[in-house]
């Protein structure tokens, strides 16, 4: 970059584009809310049939476009603030250095060069002449410079020289941002249909990492989060950014913001929207690539030619199996998403997404805004639970994602007038098998600080948005009560109760205590139902396992807290519509004791 451009630059300019397209990230997010929350539910509300769900599936994709459109802005607007940082840095060097020189009255040529007059002793009757310095970078260069100052009768030399070296050293640093961020910018474009396909949203990543590269200035100018920060932490950080700080975050680094507990709910739907969005674009993208290079299913061996898997194909196989399966969880989580409004459901909330993410996959969904909710129910499933089929109901028996729609809607009938969340917990690597597995402790001891520190979470940020603590229910099934009960432990040895106002259990094999007071659970709070001879199985094994302090689960007397009636005609069947687990469940939710029938 040439002296005057610099110099005659205006990096407002830049910001100023960048607050455009801001505003354009922000216009489409609002459209993308606008389709989701109120077009779609009033479509639902006053049409069927097929013409209907035709007219649906034009919004949802509309959605998506409005969705890439905020991404990508948001990016862009980011980039154009960091490229104006990084030019401002420079352009601020350049005009100290000039003000300094015009100030001794050296004049600053039009290529950056600085020009002194004469002065010094006489020699032979002769004032030592003046002259131009040139600027330079180079470290030996610089040294023979200052060396031929020392020697210069001249003094006005060496001052000069040093202005040239900075003001060439600020063109330097800024012709390096510029060769920087022009083919950042450059490629920060959409290609020229109307479609937002898979790939487009694996370039919406792979824009957002080239502009997170060279952000770094304009990064170090926002105050860093904590490391390792708690949840209080974390809200306190939020809470002093503004609001262009904040976009900038998300925008850069949605996957940190997505997971970082204590957050308002509403910034950490928006960071893990787009990591869903471009992570299932990856998926997808990598799902097409490799069903088309499926290698031969059979080899043969020996000398008669017997045929055997190959195991270039069992490896295809059950990598093809394994992102299917993540894929069908990332479309569940969109289902979700896509149902706002269907039989009154709220909008839905993702507070925590990563695929690959505590072995099974991550997801955390909340039905309704935990931050302003009066009541909150948290879910944590138990044994098996997985990404994959987190949307996939068995037989008779709803999804886990369902378990928690089917509790917010009981609960939202028995305290009508206030609002209520209810989260689908699936953040810590679950059992893979019933029998093995699932009798040892070492699942739940290690996912108990993570459900502890979202618990405290959900209290931060419901205090940040509303200034006091709602009614918080965790509540746990099979495996996920044994999570619980070593969540509340461990909060107990700290000498602090679990960040919960109820515990409840369904189809515990234990919590890892005799009594509900050793987890420091007041035994008022404490709830538990089992189901039929399935669930017993469930629970006996868990009791002779050894999940249960003195072979003791929940549901027993002598465990303390209060047992619940269930109707429950399965393990997984508590979350069941119209049955009186449910009601059960729903009325501890919404804190209506008294509606709770007990055994």
């Amino acid at each position: 970059m040439d002296f005057s451009t610099l110099k005659n630059l205006k990096t407002s300019e830049f910001e100023d584009a960048a607050d455009g397209y801001r505003a354009v990230s922000h216009m489409a997010s609002s459209a993308k809310d606008a389709l989701e929350q109120r077009i779609n539910v009033k479509l639902r509300e006053s049409l069927s049939g097929e013409a209907a769900e035709a007219a649906l599936t034009q919004l949802r994709a509309l959605s998506q476009d409005f969705h890439y459109t905020q991404v990508e802005c948001g990016v862009i607007s980011t980039a154009l603030n960091a490229l104006a940082a990084d030019l401002q840095a420079a352009k601020k060097k350049l005009d100290a250095a000039v003000a300094d020189a015009e100030g001794e009255k050296f004049t600053v040529e039009k290529n950056g060069s600085v020009t002194y007059p004469a002065a010094g002793d006489e020699y032979q009757g002769k004032t030592p002449p003046g002259g131009t310095a040139n600027g330079v970078t180079d470290e030996t260069a610089k040294a023979l410079n200052r060396q031929a100052a020392n020697f210069d009768p001249n003094p006005h030399f060496a001052r000069a020289q040093a202005y040239a070296d900075r003001i060439t050293a600020a063109l330097e640093e800024a012709t390096t941002a510029d060769e920087k961020w022009a083919p950042k910018l450059r490629s920060l474009k959409a290609d020229d249909d109307l479609t937002v396909s898979a790939a487009d949203w694996v370039d919406a990543k792979k824009d957002t990492g080239g502009v997170s590269d060279g952000a770094k200035r304009y990064l170090d100018s926002i105050k860093e989060p904590p490391q390792h920060g708690a949840p209080e932490d974390n809200a306190e950080w939020w809470k002093h950014l503004s609001a262009d700080e904040r976009d900038a975050y998300i925008s850069l680094h949605p996957a940190s913001i997505g997971a970082m507990n204590g957050l308002p709910a509403d910034a950490r739907d928006e960071a893990n929207r787009t990591v869903l969005a471009e992570t299932r674009g990856q998926y997808e993208v990598k799902l097409a690539a490799l069903t088309k290079a499926e290698p031969p299913e059979f080899e043969s061996i020996g000398a008669r030619g017997d045929m055997k898997y190959s195991q270039k194909w069992l490896d295809w196989h059950h990598e093809k199996e394994r992102l299917e399966g993540k894929l069908k969880g990332m479309r569940a989580i969109q289902d979700r998403f896509d149902r706002t409004g269907h039989r009154g459901l709220p909008e839905a909330y993702l507070l925590g997404f990563d695929p690959d993410g505590e072995g099974n996959g991550r997801v955390i969904l909340a039905n309704g805004n935990p931050d302003t909710a009066h009541h909150t129910a948290i879910y944590v499933p138990g044994t098996k639970s997985d990404i994959s089929i987190i949307g996939e109901d068995d037989g008779d028996t709803p999804s886990d994602l369902k378990r928690s729609e089917n509790l917010w809607k009981q609960s939202s009938r028995l305290a009508p007038g206030q609002r209520i969340s209810t989260i689908t917990w699936l953040d810590y690597d679950a059992p893979d098998d019933i029998f093995t597995e699932a009798t040892q402790d070492k699942f739940a001891k290690k996912g108990a600080p993570i459900l502890h520190e979202f618990l405290e979470g959900n209290r931060s940020a419901h205090q940040y948005a509303t200034g006091s603590h709602g009614h918080t229910t965790v509540m746990g099934h099979s495996y996920g009560s044994t999570l619980i009960g070593d969540t509340a432990k461990t909060a107990s040895w700290n000498e602090t109760p679990i960040p919960a106002d109820d515990v409840m259990v369904a189809g515990s094999p234990g919590m890892q205590a005799a009594h509900a007071a050793d987890l420091g659970i007041d035994p008022k709070h404490m709830w538990a139902m089992g189901g039929d001879w399935s669930d017993w199985l469930v629970r006996e094994g868990g009791r002779n396992a050894g999940l249960g302090g003195d072979r003791t689960v929940p549901t027993d007397v002598g465990f303390g807290g209060n047992i619940m009636k269930s109707d429950a005609e399965g393990h997984g069947a508590f979350w069941n519509e119209g049955s009186l687990s449910l009601r059960n469940q729903a009325a501890v939710t919404t804190g209506n004791y008294d509606l709770v029938e007990h055994e």
